[in-house]
């Protein structure tokens, strides 16, 4: 029975692990409301009315999702920081709030500077944000002069309890974090090597839904590798073990997509296209059953099981384990491989790669392992694991990138543009309402946090508008239950309050739902609530996110379509650098740092893909732009997998007995190379005139040699990665409008 509640405590810390990375939606939503209820607490305690508490629960909250540096130290002092400017900004709002121009004036040069200050780091988005939402907060509850000491005693009640909850309660340090991020890697890979098992065995009319699900889950495990990533260095004690954990974790994540396309190509009638892992909504290939004996595809079932126990496994696991381990990686060698079809067969072998990922995930993240057990293969590998360990050295530190000036600078155009859509919003707020026209303001603000072009400012104004409409229905259902019961409704503010922060990661119009919930059950404290007053909210809403579209689209506009195209570029260059690099050194040439090339490849992706999102959402009108833009997307995810796995191979040049340098890759993968440029300069000058070319594979290229001597020890899968991605930049071609020049032309 303990055993079995173990498991069960397990299996439900992996689901948590997996569908909230690091658990930071979680400690978010935790923070918020612990410092929310501590502060409630301390001010009913201390005799405040409700008009003081509320104001102390909004700083409460402000001053808790505000901080976003990674280092505690740096927190607090944001945190001491950012107290002294709330406590201005709340003083200026009620001194100002009889002097209507004066007022509305000061409202929009304290926007500017809050955005403008962006361009400071954390500290001064932070410092911003505070100053913002503060002076927002004394016009939300009518503050005066008279009532400046409460709210300044409300307002450092706040903070303290803010600091208290972060720092005491809630703690979050940088190591602890890298360690749930890893331990959600873990929980995500093995639902992913569940996804493989179901695509095994699904039949034809199942076959979509489960490559569906491969893809899903090939996307979730890059994400959660990006954010390990993006936490190494505070994380880990030195740079050599952030290096370390960062090779294993790409080495895992390669491994896994491998396998699921040798999988599919082994359920299809040909080999499996890379695109079609990549490409949402691409029909899976015609499956059947598994080429060859039945005999193979359950000892592929029983491999994949093993697999996933190997993964979610921690600890030594004794000696069944040993044994699962030791099967896996003699495949390997070639040993026990079933008699199958060549395509089943690789599957076999991608299995015994990816325990070999997976055993130097474990060696990386949890120290040395018992070795008693291990079998002439698991040995192999070991040593393989070891010698790569001690090849692996610090990196150069990457030059910064030269920032542009003036105008042309994201923080100024974006406080310059927030600016003038908030004098419009302070304008035709007052003529909706001369009490309520904050509301609009604060919706001009949102829609420009995180959003870079026209395109996402009205994406996001729709959403908000959306999660605000459905919020006003929510709010006159709570506030008509909840009444006049303060308590309770305090309560349930607390249970928006986590429910908002849990969800704005995930969706913008469920986060905006709660706020506006929140904000009708806050009116009902204040005793100013109505269903006017929720109606105008909604109007509002819309008048505020229109003013945003309207200065985004006229006030230094950055285009949609510009911002793709110089995000297109960058990821392009990207992709050319790391592919470069990892043949130069597949040739012989001097070792790089190629993961973190690979990483920075992965990362422009990530800013595109944010960016192509008002080109694919489901209510764009352009149904050809939206194809097109998924497809290029696809095309470049294509091409970055094989980039990674070029890089993750080249650095494995010094250890691998079976990857010798050949110098003729160089000559070979230059074409590509060349490709992939001239892509990025017609996208970047429509001017240019180059052409891509094509011409006879790379194999040809290379010539033969009979597989013998030291360059015949080039693997196939270097090859085989060479050839997919040279096609996948070709196709790039076409829909971006690139001339395509064949060798006989």
């Amino acid at each position: 029975m303990k055993a079995a509640g173990r498991s069960v405590r397990g299996g439900l810390r992996d689901r948590l692990a997996a569908s909230d990375p690091g658990l930071l939606r979680l400690t978010a939503g935790l923070r918020t409301v612990g410092a929310v209820a501590l502060t409630l607490a301390v001010l009913a305690a201390a005799g405040f009315d409700v008009t003081h508490m509320v104001a102390g629960a909004m700083s409460a909250m402000v001053s808790t999702f505000a901080i976003r540096e990674r280092q505690r130290g740096a927190q607090a002092v944001t945190l001491a920081v950012g107290l002294p400017v709330a406590l201005v900004s709340v003083s200026l709002g009620a001194v100002l709030s009889e002097r209507v121009v004066v007022g509305d004036l000061f409202f929009v040069v304290l926007i500017f500077c809050a955005v403008y200050g962006r361009r400071f780091g954390d500290r001064g988005t932070a410092l911003g944000l505070i100053g913002f939402q503060v002076y927002f907060l004394s016009l939300f509850v009518g503050a005066s002069t008279g009532t400046l000491p409460g709210l300044w005693a409300a307002l450092t009640v706040a903070f303290a309890c803010s600091a208290l909850v972060r720092f005491a309660v809630v703690p979050v340090t940088p190591a602890g974090l890298l360690q749930r991020l890893r331990q959600a890697f873990r929980a995500r890979l093995a639902q992913l090597v569940s996804a493989h098992l179901a695509l095994l065995d699904a039949g034809p009319e199942d076959a979509d839904k489960a490559l569906a699900d491969v893809r899903e889950g090939n996307a979730r495990l890059h994400e959660t590798a990006l954010m390990i990533q993006s936490r190494l260095e505070e994380g880990t004690p030195d740079e050599s073990t952030a290096r370390l954990v960062q090779r294993r974790i790409a080495d895992a994540e390669i491994a896994a997509e491998r396998l699921g396309l040798l999988l599919l190509s082994a359920r299809s009638a040909q080999r499996a296209d890379t695109l079609t892992l990549h490409l949402p909504g691409a029909p899976a290939p015609e499956v059947g059953r598994l080429p060859g004996p039945d005999d193979a595809t359950a000892l592929l079932r029983r491999d994949l099981l093993a697999l996933r126990a190997l993964v979610v496994r921690t600890g030594t696991g004794g000696t069944a384990v040993a044994q699962l381990r030791n099967r896996l990686l003699g495949y390997r060698d070639e040993e026990n491989l079933p008699p199958a079809s060549p395509a089943v067969r690789d599957v076999f072998r991608g299995i015994g790669e990816t325990a070999r990922a997976v055993m130097g995930l474990r060696v990386a993240l949890e120290g040395p392992q018992d070795e008693s057990d291990d079998s002439p293969a698991t040995a192999r590998s070991r040593e393989e694991l070891e010698a790569e360990d001690a090849a692996i050295d610090a990196g150069e530190e990457a030059e910064a990138a030269e920032q542009p000036k003036g105008l042309r600078r994201p923080t100024t155009r974006a406080a310059v543009q927030v600016s003038v859509g908030s004098a419009l919003a302070i304008v035709g707020g007052e003529l909706l309402s001369t009490n309520r026209w904050y509301w609009a303001v604060l919706t001009c603000w949102i829609v420009f946090i995180n959003t870079a072009s026209t395109g996402e400012i009205l994406v996001k104004g729709y959403r908000r508008l959306l999660g605000t409409v459905f919020g006003v229905v929510a709010g006159i259902l709570l506030a008509a239950l909840v009444g006049r019961h303060t308590w309770t409704a305090f309560a349930l503010v607390l249970l928006l309050i986590f429910a908002m922060f849990y969800t704005a990661p995930l969706s913008y119009t469920l986060m905006s739902f709660f706020v506006t919930a929140m904000l009708g059950l806050l009116y009902t404290l204040l005793h100013t609530y109505s269903w006017e007053v929720l109606v105008l909210r909604v109007e509002e809403t819309a008048l505020g996110a229109a003013c945003g579209v309207f200065a985004a689209a006229l006030v230094l506009p950055v285009r949609t379509d510009r911002r793709t195209s110089e995000l297109l570029v960058t990821v392009l260059e990207r992709l050319a650098e790391v592919t470069e690099a990892a043949v130069g050194q597949l040739s012989g040439g001097p070792a790089g740092d190629l993961l973190d090339k690979a990483r920075a490849l992965d990362q422009a992706l990530g800013d595109l893909r944010s960016a192509t999102q008002p080109l694919t959402h489901p209510v764009t009108p352009l149904r050809a732009r939206r194809t097109t833009a998924r497809y290029v997307v696809a095309l470049l995810e294509t091409c970055a997998y094989h980039a990674r796995s070029l890089a993750a191979t080249a650095e494995l040049l010094p250890t691998h007995p079976s990857i010798a340098a050949d110098p003729r890759l160089r000559g070979a993968a230059g074409r590509t190379v060349r490709n992939i440029v001239t892509i990025a300069d017609r996208v970047a000058d429509e001017e240019v005139t180059a052409a891509v070319d094509t011409g006879p594979s790379i194999a040809s290229l290379l010539g033969g040699d009979g597989g013998t001597g030291r360059y015949g020890r080039i693997t196939d899968r270097v090859l085989r990665h060479l050839e997919r991605l040279d096609e996948a930049v070709v196709g790039l071609a076409r829909p971006l409008r690139v001339p395509v020049r064949s060798p006989d032309r």
